[in-house]
Formats: C-alpha cells, sequence, structure tokens
C-alpha cells in the first residue's frame, strides 16, 4: 500500500469545560499545533504503544456497526506532533482522529468523510476519558470556532461558528503553562462528578452560570469588545475555582499575573500541582512576556486553526 498520512489539530476551550460534561454549551477553537501519524504497509504489524490495539479494536467495532466490508491490513505507523502531551489542548484527541480517519481508509481502501471519522474518533476518545464530551474530537476534526453541546448521546450540537476571534482580541492572547497536572482530565471530570451528586444545587448553579459566560463570549467575540470578553474569562475562571479543579499553584501564577490581565483554564485543571495551560488575555503583553520568561515558565501565542483533520500528500 502506498503510506496515508493524516494530522489533526490540537484546542482550546475558551469556555464551558466540565459544564459540557452535563449538557452546558461550550465554545472551543483548533489551534494551530498539530499532530500527526503516517501508516505504512509492513510484513508484521508493529504497536509502539500499548493502547494502540484498543484504538484500532474501535476502529474494527465501528466499520462492524455500519456493516462495512473492510480488510486488516499489516502497518507500522509513526506519530510526530507539536501538540503538548498532557496540558489540556487536545493531544489524544487529535491522536484518536488520526488514527480513525487512517485505519479506516486502511482497511476500507476509501477516505471517509469528517462526520463518520469524528464518530469513530469520539468512541476511541472515551479510553483516554472516559466521560469525554466529545468536544475535543469533534473541534480536532472540524477545526475552527466550535459551538458545542450534547444534551443525550443522540442529541448533539456541533456548530462550526462562521466568526473569527478579531484581532485585537486575538492579539491579546497567549497560553501559559502552569505546569503537567498529576490528574488525569478524567480523574478530573470524575472529581466534579462527586461533587455534582453531593452537592447538586450548588454545583448546578456554577454550571448554568458557565453556560451564560459562554453566549457572553461568544457575544464579545461578535461585537469584538475585549473588555467584555475579558470580564467573562474572569467570570469562567471564578467559576472554574468553585468547582475545584484550579490548583493553588496555578491560582497564584495568575495573581503574579494579574496586573497585566486575566486568565483562564483550558482543559479539565489539575488540583494539585499544575493545572495545564491557561488562556490569558493582556494589553501589555511584552511585559507579561518578559515576567514569563524572568520566572522560567512557558508560554506560546495563541493562533486559531481554520483547518480541522487533513489527509497530507
Amino acid at each position: 500500500m502506498k503510506t496515508i498520512k493524516y494530522s489533526a489539530p490540537g484546542k482550546v476551550i475558551i469556555s464551558g469545560e466540565h459544564a459540557v460534561v452535563y449538557g452546558k454549551p461550550a465554545l472551543v477553537c483548533a489551534i494551530d499545533k498539530r499532530l500527526s501519524i503516517i501508516f505504512s504497509s509492513a510484513k508484521k504489524k508493529e504497536y509502539k504503544d500499548n493502547i494502540f490495539p484498543i484504538l484500532e479494536k474501535s476502529v474494527i467495532d465501528f466499520l462492524q456497526s455500519k456493516k462495512v466490508s473492510f480488510e486488516k491490513k499489516e502497518y507500522t505507523y509513526l506519530v510526530e506532533s507539536t501538540i503538548p502531551i498532557g496540558r489540556g489542548l487536545g493531544s489524544s484527541a487529535a491522536y484518536c482522529a488520526c488514527v480513525s480517519a487512517g485505519l479506516l481508509e486502511l482497511f476500507t481502501g476509501k477516505e471517509w468523510s469528517k462526520e463518520e471519522v469524528n464518530v469513530c474518533a469520539y468512541q476511541m476518545e472515551k479510553y483516554f476519558h472516559k466521560n469525554s464530551s466529545g468536544v475535543d474530537t469533534s473541534t480536532s476534526v472540524m477545526g475552527g470556532l466550535i459551538y458545542y453541546r450534547k444534551e443525550f448521546e443522540f442529541l448533539k450540537t456541533i456548530s462550526s461558528l462562521e466568526i473569527k476571534i478579531p484581532e485585537k482580541i486575538l492579539n491579546s492572547l497567549l497560553l501559559i503553562d502552569t505546569g503537567k497536572p498529576i490528574e488525569t482530565t478524567g480523574e478530573m471530570v470524575q472529581m466534579v462528578g462527586t461533587l455534582f451528586n453531593k452537592q447538586n444545587e450548588k454545583t448546578e448553579k456554577i454550571l448554568n452560570e458557565m453556560e451564560k459566560t459562554t453566549k457572553r463570549i461568544i457575544v464579545s467575540l461578535m461585537k469584538e469588545d475585549i473588555d467584555f470578553f475579558k470580564l467573562n474569562i474572569q467570570n469562567n475562571q471564578d467559576l472554574l475555582e468553585k468547582l475545584g479543579v484550579v490548583s493553588l499553584k496555578t491560582k497564584a501564577t495568575l495573581s503574579q499575573l494579574k496586573k497585566f490581565g486575566v486568565g483562564k483554564i483550558t482543559g479539565g485543571g489539575g488540583k494539585n500541582k499544575g493545572s495545564g495551560y491557561v488562556l490569558f488575555s493582556t494589553q501589555e503583553k511584552l511585559r507579561c512576556e518578559n515576567i514569563l520568561m524572568k520566572n522560567s515558565i512557558a508560554f506560546f501565542p495563541f493562533e486559531p486553526s481554520y483547518l480541522g483533520l487533513q489527509k497530507e500528500q
């Protein structure tokens, strides 16, 4: 066979993490950091990690559910990525998207639609994050700005928004690394689930407020209102802190940077050490970057990607 190569972007949740698990909307944007996988023919299959056989089985289960004829083939694969791992930027979702697209084509001899690849990738993502909402894989497959809501397993809204992040807001944004969480995203989701079960009314109120915040952020983008955007980024962070998914270390970092702007975690977060990357808005970018470099804190500019899953030459 010829080599098959797919690439997919990482993602940043602008608003709605954790709330999206409970039927609330999330606003998510693909970022200009990508993961790619090259599949090549081989005499003997080589698995380079323990999870891959499970993901391959997920593709086979998907094909069998569709009653599509297919042929398993021997292959090797090479993964390359610029997406930071374990930092809430969707590396596992991009991985699942590329594995799904690559193996579906390898086993059937045809390319599959993004919608079908997304369904398969979502099932895979559950191996990484048991209570996955599906928002990560949808964004990685579709690219751009995504409005996502899953009210039931059979009822999802996945809308690719026509709007782009306005330049004056985009130019203010940094992604700042607070450190790799020691908890997995699945563990953080489970922790919020425990809180929801123990303090249902209080937690529901927080999630409802997060829904309002997500919608206000969309309005801020449409109106190109950076002050309203920053206000709701801060609101989102306050709500995430109430859910208990932000570590003391991350709070301290944001407090140190408060004079330059506002930020929020993006992703599942982390309670005991780092909380992954934070999305930070500052109109004093140069001074903020100097402080980050002085304190050896990793960061990079937020750059959206309007390309989702791509088949590469």
